[in-house]
């Protein structure tokens, strides 16, 4: 069936039948709503914030919108003839103002348009489930929304930062990523505490627009989930770029002082800033969503097969951070795209064909060729496996370093190019476990890899690819060059 059916209860009270029920409105919610009613089925989502999600207004959009100025200025800075007109600061109000232009300044009603367009159907509130196959919305208007799914429940609710256990945080107001990508004023001062993605790309954008910017890392060095080299150049640039970054240095207490933050580190300094980022991890959006009402634990990652089903269940799937795979946009859209599918193919009776590790209904991707960017100067990308996962998956492997020195490319494209690239080839198979790319426009450049490592292609065929002359990609004809030997 694809219609819906619709009961009232009482004057507070409906109840509706869809085929399937999604809880989260943000990008990958709306892929999920997108590809079921593709399919035919009836579709409710729901949303208890704005539609679009965290991506949207507090991250991959505004923060990119921080950082691209920086990255231009930047390469412009490298560029002869250039780099004389880009020597003054950059304008902060309109760097911000486009900044909220890109968030939509906080308003969802494009995204709305967008998802009632499709054919789903949009309901505003907090919804939580209530039992199998059953979500209750508490609308904002004190009304309340019983949906009941006849084929699936589809749990894309996110996640959201995670603040460290200090006394008295809470009156000091620190920034998490939410505060550090829609901030209406450059700080001063800003203490940056981690050394993951949010808080290196954060560290760059605000360095570029002034704040003088400290950064403690409690481990050895930056982005620690990427080739070691990868986190050491981009420390270089944000030290050359006037950053103060710290590394085995954990805060052990932070205070507000008549509007000053006081931090106090494990290695015995005092910093003071205006504002403190913690950028320590995420958590899943999952405690307050009725888990417990199909026996399940509130407030946990929910694990899941390939096709997205929940472990256990039949009609429960997570898309997204939620399932705890890949924390990323673009992956939690991937897995979208196959959790509508399955969802549809099961509704229609269709078997999965589970012997296809790469057909439409497998997230196969998830565990071989995740992609990454992180837009800080240099660019840092990667996909699949560094060096150490690949010989502690027990693969036989070989890692090929190359400089970006030796590409006639690189250096039109910037003055003093530096970067660095690594492929990870496993021995017995010849193919690609993971390639890591370092440098100033790196990101156009992990498609392509990414594409290797997904389809597996072979060296040797790897080999009859020829990057164009002189682009910067002409560092596959290196890397290949430093295989062979």
């Amino acid at each position: 069936m694809t219609d819906t059916e619709h009961t009232e209860n009482d004057e507070d009270t409906t109840e509706t039948r869809y085929d399937v029920v999604v809880l989260g409105a943000g990008p990958v919610g709306e892929n999920v709503a997108d590809r079921t009613r593709a399919a035919g089925l009836s579709t409710a989502v729901v949303e208890s914030e704005l539609v679009g999600g965290e991506c949207s207004y507090w991250a991959c959009m505004p923060s990119k919108a921080l950082l691209r100025p920086a990255i231009a200025r930047a390469d412009a800075r490298r560029v002869p003839g250039l780099r004389h007109l880009v020597e003054g600061p950059l304008n902060a109000a309109d760097v911000l103002a486009h900044r909220d232009y890109e968030a939509a300044d906080w308003k969802d009603d494009g995204q709305v348009a967008w998802l009632e367009s499709v054919g789903a159907v949009f309901h505003r509130g907090h919804g939580k489930l209530a039992g199998p196959r059953r979500v209750v919305v508490d609308a904002p208007d004190g009304g309340r929304h019983v949906l009941t799914a006849r084929h699936a429940v589809v749990v894309s609710t996110g996640s959201r930062a995670v603040l460290p256990d200090l006394p008295g945080l809470d009156e000091v107001r620190p920034w998490t990523s939410r505060e550090a990508t829609s901030a209406r004023q450059v700080p001063g001062r800003l203490i940056v505490v981690g050394g993951g993605v949010v808080a290196v790309e954060m560290a760059t954008a605000w360095r570029a627009l002034g704040s003088e910017v400290t950064v403690l890392v409690r481990g050895k060095g930056l982005l620690p989930r990427m080739e070691p080299f990868a986190g050491e150049l981009v420390a270089e640039a944000l030290t050359e770029a006037g950053a103060d970054v710290r590394t085995g240095t954990s805060v052990t207490s932070v205070t507000r002082e008549n509007g000053t933050v006081v931090a106090l580190t494990d290695t015995g300094d005092r910093l003071e800033a205006d504002e403190i980022l913690f950028a320590t991890g995420r958590a899943p959006r999952t405690d307050d969503i009725g888990l417990d009402t199909v026996g399940l634990e509130p407030g946990t990652w929910l694990p899941v097969d390939d096709s997205l089903r929940v472990t256990g269940s039949d009609w429960l799937y997570a898309v997204g951070d939620a399932n705890h795979r890949a924390l990323l946009t673009h992956q939690g859209k991937y897995q979208a795209r196959i959790a509508g599918a399955a969802i549809a193919a099961r509704a229609a009776g269709v078997p999965l064909l589970e012997s296809d590790p790469w057909g439409a209904h497998a997230a196969t991707a998830d565990h071989r060729a995740v992609p990454q960017v992180v837009f800080t100067d240099p660019e840092a990308a990667s996909v699949g496996l560094c060096l150490a996962e690949a010989e502690q998956a027990g693969h036989r492997v070989r890692a090929v370093d190359v400089e970006f020195s030796s590409v006639a490319g690189a250096g039109l494209y910037a003055d003093g190019y530096r970067g660095r690239a690594r492929m990870v080839v496993d021995l017995d198979r010849e193919i690609l476990r993971g390639v890591t790319f370092v440098g100033p426009a790196v990101g156009e450049l992990i498609h392509s890899a990414t594409i290797a490592v997904a389809g597996e292609v072979p060296v040797d065929r790897l080999w009859h690819a020829v990057p164009s002359f002189p682009t910067i990609s002409e560092i596959w004809l290196r890397l290949l060059e430093a295989y062979r030997g």
